[in-house]
């Protein structure tokens, strides 16, 4: 274990900041989230904290400055530190390739560092009373567990030309060669190849089951095996089989289940349930799940985001991205309504399960509860369509960051 910080001692009377013996790595992003990161940093750590960060600027103009570089970078550190807070960055489209005057359309950054340091990444809706999730039944938060490695996000993909007949190959140590018919094209088409790895799988599951187990929750994990009769059955099959070798003694005990269905029945009992579960998810599910669970809580700004992976490592984000529209605003001078909260307690909660900090994370936690107490509201939890609006006052992104500050 790291000694991340040096005892507190008190100077002139009053309580010293805390100072951070061993650097974290911060990965700045775009758009709105440098301007929430920076306010942050500013308003509620480096008042009480002496920062120590190596810095890598993960921004779309210096990515492709560097030619993806900073992102391998940036990962390559996480492995060596440990820790890492990442801001949402934007993964470039055809629009994004004129905007930005890019090289190439550069792969999403979470990609490239969630293959790097592998993992599993938990996303947990923040709830507080006065924000009434859109499904009703949802008394308890739903805990998206999320794979974070391989499929359609470390994919190699073919555009067809024309006629012709597309083959998976795998080429053995041996030289032995498997082969599978893909398709016989007679015209123009696309091909996508995607891969996992039983060691990741394992270790995804584990992860899961470990959480499960560490907040006595149900877990669910769902996939459509009966389609991908190898690729899915196989997470389907290393789950059950990790379930009954190692954990499902310790589910008994603390009387928690594992629940294995296919992804479309699970989508629909998610809804019909009142939450208080874990949902693992392969990659590309998660990424779709994560969404639509955040909003119909509230907000893609309401959820928090942590990856674990299997070495100890840890980044913690927000589960939103870099808000474009209010970005624009934003540098025409004009106020924005951009949440942050999502933002500052991840921050809080690297605070509480990296670094012990339980004090402080308490700090900051409470001082967000307070001020949505109050009433205090950014413009995507402002109430429903026939909710009340009694005692609520819309404000924007920096006076919700002074509100929060000022009850630390």
């Amino acid at each position: 274990m790291k000694v991340w910080f040096e005892n507190q001692e008190k100077e002139n009377g009053t309580m010293a900041k805390i100072k951070m013996t061993t650097p974290i790595v911060e990965m700045d992003g775009d758009e709105m989230t440098r301007i929430l990161w920076k306010m942050i940093k500013e308003d509620l750590l480096e008042p009480y904290i002496e920062l120590n960060t190596e810095y890598y600027d993960l921004g779309l103009e210096y990515r492709n400055e560097t030619n993806d570089q900073v992102t391998i970078d940036a990962a390559n550190a996480t492995k060596k530190y440990k820790v890492a807070v990442k801001c949402a960055t934007i993964t470039p489209n055809a629009a994004r390739m004129t905007e930005y005057n890019l090289k190439e359309m550069w792969k999403s950054p979470n990609g490239t560092i969630r293959a790097i340091l592998d993992g599993t990444v938990f996303r947990a809706p923040i709830l507080v009373k006065g924000i009434v999730p859109y499904v009703k039944n949802w008394t308890k938060p739903i805990t998206i567990a999320r794979h974070a490695y391989g499929d359609v996000y470390k994919n190699t993909e073919i555009k067809v030309p024309g006629p012709g007949k597309a083959e998976l190959v795998f080429t053995a140590a041996d030289g032995t060669e498997t082969r599978e018919l893909i398709h016989n094209f007679d015209g123009a088409g696309i091909i996508q190849g995607i891969h996992n790895t039983n060691k990741s799988i394992e270790s995804f599951a584990r992860a899961c089951f470990s959480y499960a187990v560490d907040t006595k929750q149900d877990l669910w994990f769902s996939t459509k095996d009966t389609i991908s009769k190898k690729y899915d059955h196989t997470f389907k099959d290393i789950f059950q089989e990790i379930y009954d070798n190692e954990y499902k003694a310790k589910f008994e005990e603390l009387g928690i289940t594992y629940f294995y269905t296919l992804i479309d029945d699970a989508v629909a009992r998610v809804i019909r349930s009142e939450g208080g579960f874990i949902w693992a998810c392969k990659n590309y599910d998660g990424d779709v799940m994560s969404d639509m669970v955040a909003t119909a809580y509230g907000d893609l700004s309401m959820m928090t985001s942590v990856l674990v992976s299997p070495s100890g490592v840890y980044e913690y984000e927000a589960a939103h991205g870099t808000v474009q529209r209010h970005y624009y605003k934003h540098l025409k001078g004009e106020e924005t309504s951009t949440n942050p909260i999502a933002t500052i307690l991840s921050a809080a909660m690297m605070l509480r399960y990296t670094f012990d900090l339980d004090k402080e994370a308490d700090a900051i936690e409470n001082a967000v509860k307070q001020v949505l107490k109050e009433g205090y509201r950014t413009i995507d939890i402002m109430p429903q369509a026939g909710e009340s609006t009694e005692g609520i006052k819309q404000v924007g992104t920096a006076k919700m960051g002074d509100l929060i500050a000022e009850r630390v």
